[in-house]
């Protein structure tokens, strides 16, 4: 009987209760930022999140107001002083961060469809500057807000390791974030702070709507996996919700897929 009462007594597996988070990349309800932020506030988190400019804050109001977040704050990378400013705030507000995930990539339209061979020093720089070092730059800020540890997530794709038609120049680019991560989660590991990539399969959001021929990507998806589904955000939401816990806490320095087995053959 006893023990049937301390198991009763213990907490679920993804108990993110008492954590706070930041989620920067809420486009609109179908991002993939959106369905993190939902399964972290399904597993009790308290949660920041950020919006590109005006004309963005009313998608992403649309899933902040529902999931309660506290903080809801402008966030454009290339605006000088805007991230520092987020950052500024969670330390006024909440004195300390316990995870966060950033779920933003950008690259300019030409240099996104062009080859990789073609593409432009600017658009290179703007692609990684977006994609890749806002991400660095985050672990920079989170660093002095996580005493006791925390996490960090990065959302990928396996277009970083493999060529995957039309995803062009952001496949260098991820594949800098992927290494990018591995070198934060080495230097700040002896802090306790974590670090991760998230590496769904293709998934119908508005980033991926800049992908040439998206749609003839997400059936190739489907038709490779084992499973011949394609993932959804909550999918994604899960396994980051896992990450960022407790339960996971001595993980630190990988690139995680989630993709219905699309990596196995891909």
């Amino acid at each position: 009987m006893s023990d049937v009462k301390e198991s009763q007594d213990l907490h679920p597996l993804v108990d993110l209760r008492g954590k706070r988070g930041l989620v920067i990349g809420i486009a609109n309800e179908h991002s993939i930022a959106a369905g993190c932020a939902e399964a972290f506030t399904r597993a009790g988190a308290r949660l920041a999140a950020t919006y590109l400019n005006d004309k963005a804050e009313p998608f992403v109001r649309t899933v902040t107001d529902r999931l309660g977040c506290e903080l809801v704050l402008p966030c454009d990378v290339q605006v000088a002083g805007q991230l520092e400013t987020v950052f500024d705030r969670i330390k006024t507000e909440w004195g300390g961060l316990d995870f966060l995930l950033h779920s933003i990539a950008f690259a300019p339209r030409d240099d996104l469809h062009g080859r990789v061979t073609d593409c432009s020093a600017a658009g290179f720089g703007m692609a990684m500057s977006v994609s890749c070092h806002s991400f660095i730059r985050m672990a920079h800020l989170a660093e002095p807000l996580m005493p006791r540890g925390g996490c960090l997530l990065a959302v990928t794709f396996y277009g970083s390791e493999h060529v995957v038609e039309h995803y062009n120049l952001m496949g260098p680019v991820k594949a800098a974030l992927e290494s990018s991560m591995r070198y934060v989660a080495a230097e700040l590991g002896p802090k306790n702070i974590r670090a991760h990539a998230i590496s769904p399969g293709p998934i119908r959001t508005r980033a991926a709507s800049g992908i040439d021929q998206f749609d003839e990507l997400l059936e190739a998806a489907a038709a490779r996996a084992p499973e011949h589904h394609l993932v959804d955000i909550l999918d994604v939401g899960n396994l980051a919700a896992f990450l960022v816990s407790d339960a996971a806490r001595r993980m630190t320095g990988t690139v995680i897929p989630v993709d219905g087995g699309e990596h196995l053959t891909a």
